[in-house]
């Protein structure tokens, strides 16, 4: 192979930032479709469809370079959660509520044969993670805060995507390739920030976060991603002793290591398209989604210089071709992927329902309220009834997970209709009401509330308070009042402070976050003409549940491990409705940035394509200074605020800052999800002076912006080239008589 060839083997690209045609004069290893990429800009695209943009990419990497095809990775995380049709299992956190290691063995196997059915060989699970601190926006994503439970899974998923490896021989044709990820302590970081620092002594590093890794390798794991984190403020993507020493050396990793999206432009001085320490470290892969071309051909700068060595290229080379060959890409006889037939059949929904059974974990259960006794008349009510989105989750056909619905698993059941049919079928009658009305009152009412979507940073939360939105916690309290008995089914992504809902409900269950099947609630909570239900509660705690709104948790209201059955006779009395901690929102609700850094509660998000430095404009590092090297976007995220007083007062978002560059690039400005081009306004200021600029609040609630649920005050999105260095960002009064930027 040339090092033009070699070079290329080490990038991975998004299908957003690359056409098949590209792959001529780039030579790269690796396509990956990422959380919102969807096939020709389709996110509901059918197998097929997938199938038929994975073999365009791969025809091309076959009749072009040095004839190696490509190897197509995506974020298959519960199920093979991008393709609508689906079998959709619960998020990782309520299978380790299972505690069913034959079951995730299962899971893994039935995942594995729907991904391949799409043409897809490679998926980015299992999540090894450890998370302590749950407020950490991707606390679902892992199965405990156990590491021996962890490590109980981890080999069961690695062999349930992978099959038993065979020397000699590549993986069968259902079967995919398996990333432990994200190495190492991602769900240790300080406040459960994500991205953060995990600032803890090796020993804790190994004893609590570490105990996946040598499971799933010695299971045969083919591939390992790195984290987006640092470990006493070495970013993972940068720590030759971490990658290669301990993964490569003591545990004897011998597949590739892949960086996460875009995670080498946060080591220390590299950026998105430039990074030849995270290669020298012991990454294999680089995962560019948007930044490949500049990295590509740095990277070949790199190699030609003998910046990267000779031998760390072949090294990183020989474990990609490993993994291709082990997958059947390589030789004269490949393995062929795409039977569409294999999405959502019977058995794989069958076993997502049982899987949803086994997920839920009883807490409160008094006066025998449940199960729903036959012949019952049940009122289904709360934001969850009959929303697939909140029992999904995040990373659902797109990566929020906000926009999913019943019609995209039309062989799945929303868990209101899922209800509905077993309790008719007990010779009730089930209604679902949203708002909790009804004409006929019912015996009891099934009320489904808790998180709303969400995934990575745009979870993290300042507290473990649960905040019920307007009229949630109203409804139940109505319904109380005229003596009917409560059940609350509790849909979230970790377990967070209840108090007031606990003591309302007459039994409270934790739902985390099921998935496509809400039969599999149904068949927990309803009796059948029998008398029982289909199946009793086997779920245990898979986190400690909190007391109060601190974290990380102390003093547990349920430890880990707890959870009730049908036969306990434990009656719960009233528990704490304290926070124990400020969870206003008041304190900083208005304040976004101050001197370039983001005070709690919010929280700073970065494309990697975005370098950012303490910088002086009017004062010693006063400012922070943000670079785009390519497209990339700047968010900060947080605690939902009600901010309708400051809309009703007129007032503005003030920016101060200084536009350091500007060539006319288009930069997009969000506030709560609606969008104004700033690109005008930015062309009418002075590169290198400060400057405020102010924006009626008006204008972005004209635009369509919500200001009773803020947790996204900022989004600045722009293309290479742009940088500008931000002092302060935040809600004041004055300038309300502005014009509005255009949207």
């Amino acid at each position: 192979m040339t090092v033009e060839q070699k070079v290329g083997q080490l990038i991975q690209a998004d299908i957003s930032a690359i056409m098949p045609e590209d792959l001529i004069r780039y030579p790269l290893g690796s396509i990956l479709a990422g959380g919102n990429s969807g096939p020709y800009g389709d996110e509901r695209a059918s197998a097929d469809k997938w199938k038929q943009l994975v073999d365009a990419f791969r025809d091309v990497s076959r009749k072009s370079g040095a004839g190696i095809p490509i190897l197509f990775g995506v974020d298959a995380v519960h199920g093979h959660s991008n393709l609508p049709g689906a079998t959709i299992f619960p998020h990782n956190i309520g299978l380790g509520a299972a505690r069913d290691p034959d079951l995730i063995q299962r899971i893994g196997a039935a995942t594995a044969a729907e991904i391949a059915a799409s043409g897809i060989e490679w998926t980015f699970a299992p999540t090894l993670a450890a998370p302590q601190d749950v407020r950490w926006g991707r606390s679902y994503e892992g199965y405990s805060s156990d590491p021996a439970l962890i490590a109980s899974y981890a080999k069961a998923m690695t062999i349930g995507l992978q099959g038993e490896l065979t020397a000699g021989k590549p993986l069968a044709a259902d079967r995919v390739a398996a990333t432990a990820k994200h190495f190492l302590a991602d769900g240790g970081t300080v406040d459960g920030r994500d991205q953060g620092d995990a600032r803890i002594s090796e020993t804790e590093l190994v004893a609590v976060h570490a105990q996946g890794y040598p499971v799933s390798i010695d299971a045969g794991a083919l591939t390992v991603m790195a984290s987006f984190s640092s470990w006493n403020g070495i970013k993972h993507h940068g720590n030759r002793s971490l990658l290669t020493d301990v993964l490569k050396g003591r545990m004897g990793f011998n597949g590739l290591i892949v960086g996460d999206w875009n995670g080498h432009g946060q080591v220390a001085g590299c950026s998105a398209t430039d990074c030849p320490a995270a290669i020298n470290a012991g990454l294999d892969l680089y995962m560019a989604p948007d930044s490949w071309k500049g990295l590509y051909e740095s990277t070949l700068a790199a190699a030609r210089e003998g910046r990267i060595t000779a031998a760390r290229i072949d090294d990183a080379v020989r474990r990609i071709l490993r993994v291709k060959f082990k997958l059947g890409l390589m030789g004269d006889h490949l393995i062929e992927r795409g039977d569409a037939s294999k999405v959502g059949t019977y058995a794989h929904l069958a076993l997502a329902r049982e899987a949803v059974a086994k997920s839920l974990v009883l807490l409160k259960n008094n006066k025998g309220t449940l199960p729903v006794r036959k012949g019952a008349r049940v009122l289904i009510a709360g934001p969850g009834a009959d929303n697939m989105a909140m029992q999904a989750g995040g990373w659902t056909v797109t990566w929020q997970g906000t926009d999913t619905k019943a019609e995209d698993f039309p062989k799945g059941q929303t868990i209101g209709r899922a209800i509905t049919e077993a309790v008719a079928a007990s010779g009730g009658k089930a209604e679902i009401v949203a708002d909790g009305s009804f004409s006929t009152k019912p015996d009891v009412a099934i009320v489904v509330l808790g998180e709303k979507p969400y995934a990575e940073f745009e979870g993290d939360i300042p507290h473990l308070a649960f905040t019920p939105q307007q009229g949630e916690i109203e409804l139940i309290e109505k319904l109380k009042a005229k003596n009917i008995r409560v059940v609350v089914l509790f849909l979230s992504g970790r377990p967070l402070f209840t108090g007031k809902l606990i003591n309302l409900a007459d039994a409270f269950v934790a739902g985390w976050l099921p998935g496509s099947q809400g039969q599999g609630v149904a068949d927990v909570l309803v009796a059948g003409a029998n008398g029982k239900a289909a199946r009793d509660f086997t779920g245990k705690l898979p986190f400690a549940w909190p007391a109060d709104a601190r974290s990380p948790i102390s003093k547990p209201l349920f430890p880990l491990g707890y959870g009730l059955n049908y036969a306990s006779k434990s009656k719960l009395g009233r528990v704490n409705e304290n926070p124990g901690t400020d969870i206003s929102g008041s304190e900083g609700a208005t304040l976004f940035m101050l001197r370039g850094k983001v005070p709690a509660p919010w929280h700073l998000g970065l494309d990697g394509a975005i370098a950012s430095r303490a910088i002086d404009v009017g004062a010693q590092e006063d400012a922070r200074q943000f670079s785009w090297s390519d497209k990339a976007t700047l968010s900060i995220s947080g605690p939902v605020v009600n901010l309708e007083r400051q809309l009703r007062d007129n007032a503005v978002l003030a920016i101060d800052w200084r536009i350091d560059n500007y060539a006319g690039q288009n930069v997009r400005l969000s506030f709560n999800g609606a969008t104004l081009d700033l690109s005008a306004a930015i062309k009418s200021l002075a590169t290198g002076t400060a400057n405020q600029t102010k924006i009626p609040l008006r204008c972005f609630a004209e635009a369509g912006a919500k200001f009773d649920a803020v947790g996204l005050p900022l989004r600045v999105e722009s293309a290479p080239g742009f940088a500008a260095s931000f002092r302060t960002v935040r809600v004041e009064a004055g300038g309300a008589e502005l014009p509005c930027p255009a949207r």
